[in-house]
């Protein structure tokens, strides 16, 4: 783990940078990528945040894969009860959660952890934090459950925002796009292009230099070290839901990829419809995708064509559709600013030791 987590300033930094506090939009700066007045893309940006179809502007703390190197894929049986949904928004290890039945479960949950055992131990505390944090009977705080576990380290591809290119691909197919009731044009779409793609988006140096009490060198020189670390990524807009444009079907699937494996991942690579791809070892599956279509018939035809592509390659394949409507919670953020909160407690208490030992002293 790099010791970059380890400096009480840096997590300041990183809080601040990746819940967005210190990053904002630059119209200036876009307004002369776009060659638009600076009041038309204001306003036209602000409609975009305001009707949720990207959310405003992040430092994605990418640094979250080599604290949390387990994905755990949780299949449970969830009572329809507001105690639980406000778990599985506030917990700090769920970062997405999806009413999906299959066989005897009805929740879908995704979890970061450190490690299986970490993982566990959770899950074993899990009924006494429910009882006492959410007022939860005996009864319905022992949750069945079926695990799968995943290494975020094989991951083999990363890019949340391809679902962009979908959008472009949609408005140019139909001549319109209408989402969450706001009708977008191709300056909306030329917009979301750049916010998504971290053009037109500003760090407030000033407002670290506050936070920190650091001098402006200082904060750029340590905002360079995060970068170059890999902890965050320049700052850039995100779809509310991640990876997955608004209106868009999520899947969660499981491929077993039988020859030309490593074609394969290099078409799914340059695939727009994947944002996140992880090699695994999961029963007989080898590959994990997730993908966004426009509906489940766009899914099928889209597998179809990697099966007629490889004809050799794809074997059995386990599909799960999760739509805008089946979502409880899906929220990456919460996960990272409560790895900065937990170190920044630690951080604080290791300084309140130090000063009781020199009292004494």
């Amino acid at each position: 783990m790099s010791d970059l987590l380890d400096d009480r300033e840096n997590l300041v930094l990183l809080e601040s940078l990746v819940s967005g506090d210190a990053v904002s939009v630059n119209f200036s700066a876009l307004s002369k990528i776009l060659d638009k007045h600076r009041n038309t893309v204001k306003k036209k940006v602000e409609a975009i945040f305001d009707h949720r179809i990207i959310d405003r502007p992040i430092c994605p703390f990418l640094g979250l894969y080599k604290v949390y190197p387990l994905l755990a894929v949780v299949r449970m049986n969830l009572p329809e009860d507001e105690n639980f949904v406000r778990w599985v928004k506030e917990d700090p290890h769920i970062f997405a959660a999806f009413r999906s039945r299959q066989g005897e479960y009805d929740t879908l949950l995704f979890i970061y952890q450190q490690s299986i055992t970490s993982y566990q131990m959770w899950m074993e505390s899990l009924s006494s934090i429910l009882k006492i944090n959410y007022r939860i009977s005996d009864r319905d705080a022992k949750l069945v459950s079926s695990t799968a576990y995943f290494s975020n380290q094989l991951m083999v591809k990363y890019d949340p925002s391809s679902g962009i290119s979908l959008m472009e691909r949609d408005f140019k197919e139909k001549g319109e796009l209408t989402i969450h009731e706001y009708k977008l044009d191709e300056i909306d779409l030329k917009i979301i292009r750049c916010l998504v793609s971290g053009e037109g988006i500003k760090i407030s140096q000033t407002l670290l230099c506050q936070k920190t009490g650091l001098h402006r060198k200082t904060v750029e020189k340590r905002i360079g070290a995060l970068l170059k670390e890999g902890l965050i990524s320049e700052p850039m807009c995100r779809f509310p839901n991640f990876f997955v444009p608004p209106n868009y079907v999520l899947t969660y699937s499981l491929f077993d990829i039988k020859d030309s494996k490593e074609k394969v991942i290099q078409e799914i690579k340059k695939d727009p419809h994947v944002p996140i791809a992880i090699r695994i070892i999961h029963e007989r599956y080898n590959l994990l995708l997730f993908g966004n279509h426009r509906s489940i018939s766009d899914h099928l035809r889209w597998e179809e064509g990697y099966r007629k592509r490889f004809p050799d390659s794809f074997g059995s394949a386990n599909i799960t559709y999760l739509s805008p409507e089946m979502t409880i919670s899906f929220d990456q953020q919460i996960v990272s600013l409560s790895i900065f909160k937990d170190r920044l407690e630690r951080s604080r208490g290791r300084e309140l030791r130090k000063r009781i030992q020199s009292i004494r002293a």
